[in-house]
């Protein structure tokens, strides 16, 4: 049966309806916001958009709030948040653009200042500090790009550093994820060689396809090489994480099916953890850590899943989680291409689910990290979902959930 674009309309309303009844037995305390991007229309060329959710602290169940706010252009694929969660970054691959967007404390997003990449963008991040954004693109070579934030403006790039592997400079390189040390001390990024990894087409290299570059960040901003840089990183590495205390870095392998764990050495040098790499779902696209730093999250895009991990500390080594039925799998919508912990309290877990149209969200127990799925999940969104990220809501954002 095939519903009308008025009657898909009218059914996410009664479900939001249905949700806010069901949540009336216990106040509604809204503890994030969560924002995602997705298109407004399945077609290609349409208009890039980003949702706002409301989060509850009882159950964690999302419902709607805001109007939905223009991404700044088509293709959104990336987000990021300053660490004082006042300002946003958008990245559209469809007109080549980041977008930054103040966000107000009612989760109100207004859109302030636009750049234009040379390349297409594939991922961001900002630093700590609120001084630099990094931005990734390209896909024909890889680049990364600092730029100067000042009070959350984007300014000039301070920064450009094109991604090579030494020995193979003329192989294609493909960047998929950037990430920074809480401390500041260095930025890593994930990329594959398109040249030795190519499904479905030819390969003109031997070289290793998967690469994990390391960059030191001065005090001005200047990005050095870490020694050793780049370092092998799989077949295809998805994503890059790094924990709250600056000690780890984890790459997940689309490939491989595989977690690559790394310790931070002096002068910021990943060295790959011996007893790794660890098995995740089929084909993991994205990861993310709790607050604390002991609970590791992945989304795998084939099996519809999240797996869960612990790290034991001082080692850094993961751990599978098994969740109340004995499964290593926790079940999403499907298609989950991105993955969040909320930044409150760090209880609950996030999915955007591309195919799906969706947000999967789950309950995380503290002491175990086990998840349960939350109340009415999955929530309905709009076309192909893409990023989820999170900001904490009032008195919230100063509770204490760091290591």
């Amino acid at each position: 049966m095939k519903f009308s674009k008025l009657s898909q309309l009218v059914l996410v309303a009664a479900a939001g309806l249905v949700a806010a009844t069901l949540l009336t037995a216990c106040q509604i305390v809204t503890i994030d916001y969560i924002f995602v991007t997705c298109s407004a229309g399945a077609s290609t060329g349409s208009a890039g958009q980003i949702q706002t959710f409301a989060a509850d602290a009882e159950s964690g169940a999302l419902r709607p709030v805001n109007s939905t706010t223009g991404s700044g252009g088509t293709n959104p694929i990336a987000m990021a948040v300053t660490s004082d969660y006042n300002n946003l970054y958008v990245a559209n691959q469809g007109n080549n653009s980041v977008v930054h967007f103040a966000i107000a404390g009612n989760g109100v997003l207004t859109q302030k200042d636009t750049i234009t990449t040379a390349a297409t963008p594939v991922y961001l991040a900002v630093n700590t500090a609120n001084s630099y954004l990094y931005v990734v693109s390209g896909t024909a070579s890889a680049t990364l790009t600092e730029y100067a934030l000042s009070s959350g403006t984007i300014g000039s790039a301070t920064a450009t550093v094109s991604l090579t592997v030494p020995g193979y400079t003329t192989d294609t390189i493909l960047p998929t994820a950037v990430n920074v040390l809480t401390n500041d001390a260095a930025v890593y990024v994930t990329a594959y060689d398109k040249s030795a990894y190519n499904p479905g087409g030819s390969t003109t290299s031997n070289a290793n396809p998967g690469w994990l570059f390391g960059f030191s960040i001065g005090s001005s901003g200047a990005l050095t090489p870490v020694s050793g840089s780049p370092y092998q990183a799989g077949v295809k590495p998805s994503a890059v994480a790094t924990d709250p205390t600056s000690r780890f870095v984890f790459v997940t392998d689309f490939a491989s099916n595989d977690l690559i764990g790394y310790n931070v050495q002096s002068n910021d040098i990943p060295e790959f953890q011996i007893s790794g790499p660890y098995k995740t779902g089929n084909q993991p696209t994205a990861i993310s850590i709790d607050p604390r730093g002991i609970y590791i999250y992945l989304s795998n895009e084939l099996d519809n899943s999240v797996s869960a991990y612990s790290i034991a500390l001082p080692t850094g080594t993961p751990s599978t989680i098994v969740n109340a039925t004995a499964s290593a799998g926790n079940a999403t919508d499907t298609d989950p291409v991105s993955i969040m912990v909320d930044p409150s309290l760090g209880r609950y877990v996030y999915t955007a689910n591309r195919l799906g149209n969706s947000i999967s969200g789950f309950r995380l127990t503290p002491n175990t990290g086990a998840l349960s799925s939350t109340q009415l999940s999955p929530y309905p969104t709009g076309a192909n979902p893409t990023f989820v990220i999170g900001v904490p809501h009032g008195n919230h954002a100063v509770q204490v959930v760091t290591p």
